[in-house]
């Protein structure tokens, strides 16, 4: 079973992590996950993957909303994500964009397109460009 573990201290590491679940069995896997962006800096949730069920939902039962590091924690058994929905957490916020070499629209510094380009044109027309 996988379980979603949230609201971690962001101290915790991947080890304290498993340390936490280990007493109430095996656990194949944990891992926080972590920001690529901002220094691999933990986002505050992770996921734990336990071969038995009953000993997953063991841990479910007793470390939910329990105190962890001064935090409550939340733990529950990890749903798959709905379809279609994308797997990056960065969302742009207007237009499409976020390439770098032109088309789509949103935050431009130079030019009338392509999302979040300072100093490239393009022709995707969007909103909030400086020049």
């Amino acid at each position: 079973m996988n379980i979603y573990v949230g609201n971690l201290s962001w101290n915790m590491t991947s080890e304290d992590l498993e340390a936490l679940f280990t007493p109430f069995g095996a656990t194949a896997s944990a891992k926080i996950v972590t920001d690529k962006f901002n220094n691999n800096r933990s986002k505050g949730f992770g996921f734990v993957e336990m071969a038995n069920d009953d000993e997953a939902k063991a841990a479910i039962a007793q470390l939910h909303d329990t105190e962890v590091l001064g935090r409550n924690i939340v733990v529950n058994e990890s749903t798959p994500r709905p379809e279609g929905e994308r797997s990056s957490s960065f969302k742009k916020p207007y237009g499409g964009g976020g390439n770098r070499s032109g088309g789509g629209g949103g935050f431009n510094r130079g030019g009338t397109g392509g999302g979040y380009n300072r100093d490239r044109g393009g022709n995707g027309g969007g909103e909030y460009n400086r020049y």
